[in-house]
């Protein structure tokens, strides 16, 4: 019998299921500024309306997290996360997502499961008024066992030139304030994993992995909703490496981001982690989100409004005289 592509652990008929599965509901996040659709070496998107715009890219995956979800059998949660660690992160200086292009890699390819993925990129897209434009499914046997799928994205946006925000105009007394994360998002799942083994084990009534599986939130909505009403200095996405590490990237030297643990509304599957598993709590806050999603730093005079326009959001510090960037006050 003679090789076949096929024999070698590749199915191109199931990739072409794949894209039978998706092509319709990616479609739906097209509008008239996509020049193509699926099936073109390149995706066309046409920028107009803007004085001068500046394109604003970001890309990201979502680690292990996969492994409760492939492990779960739950697969279109992944999608969103994928989607939202990048656009919340371009969305950090003020731009708005344009389109997005997702890469998928996998030992054996099931068309199903691979859908379910892509679909869930697609309700993202459409929540963030976002094209998903293009993409990469990748079978590649020897590399990914059958049953292992990774995940990445790549999300493009734009803003004004002088609508940039990027932390320079932070100055001492300013507010910090947070709008609290869905949960783990997308960060710290080898410590989750290895903390919670058993991904069924009931947690507040239902099996643990729907806790974990909760996507990462998308902020486009409320973001956009302040920056349409007030000046923000700064917007910091609190990825891996919690607080610590995001927060001193928006900080101008001189200052300091002095923030208030206490006041900080820590969700309940975080506690039960630092509990069970003895970690430090200064290990927590530099490992998860702890519940705060995103940071908006804003003037103490419109600190208010910020407020009254998200209705979950809280202050949870202030902008000080420092050196350190980031005090946490436990």
């Amino acid at each position: 019998m003679s090789n076949t592509y096929k024999s070698a652990g590749v199915d191109k008929e199931e990739g072409y299921k794949t894209v039978d599965k998706i092509k319709k509901a990616v479609g739906e996040t097209h509008n008239s500024n996509v020049l193509n659709h699926l099936g073109s070496f390149g995706a066309f998107y046409e920028i107009g309306g803007y004085k001068n715009p500046v394109l604003v890219s970001g890309t990201d995956g979502v680690g292990t997290k996969l492994k409760v979800a492939l492990d779960s059998k739950k697969y279109d949660s992944i999608g969103v996360d994928c989607f939202a660690m990048c656009a919340n992160d371009i969305l950090c200086h003020g731009a708005k997502p344009l389109f997005f292009l997702d890469y998928l890699a996998c030992g054996k390819l099931d068309s199903e499961i691979a859908a379910e993925i892509v679909l869930g990129m697609v309700e993202a897209c459409k929540d963030n008024n976002c094209a998903l434009i293009g993409g990469e499914t990748a079978e590649m046997p020897g590399m990914y066992q059958p049953g292992d799928y990774d995940v990445a994205g790549f999300c493009v946006g734009i803003v004004e030139k002088d609508q940039i925000i990027d932390g320079s105009g932070i100055k001492a007394g300013n507010k910090i304030i947070s709008l609290p994360s869905s949960g783990f998002h997308s960060n710290g799942f080898s410590l989750v994993r290895k903390v919670f083994p058993d991904f069924n084990e009931e947690f507040e009534g239902k099996p643990l992995y729907e806790t974990l599986l909760v996507p990462t939130r998308l902020y486009y909505k409320d973001i956009h909703k302040v920056l349409e009403e007030v000046k923000v200095c700064g917007i910091a996405h609190i990825t891996g490496g919690g607080l610590y590490e995001n927060v001193p990237r928006i900080i101008p030297e001189g200052l300091c981001a002095s923030i208030e643990a206490s006041k900080i509304q820590i969700p309940s599957i975080m506690l039960e982690l630092e509990k069970r598993g003895g970690v430090a709590r200064e290990e927590m806050f530099g490992t998860f989100n702890m519940g705060v999603g995103m940071i908006v730093v804003v003037d103490a005079e419109h600190a208010e409004k910020v407020l009254h326009l998200l209705d979950d959001a809280y202050e949870i510090g202030e902008i000080t005289e420092g050196n350190e960037k980031i005090d946490l006050k436990f």
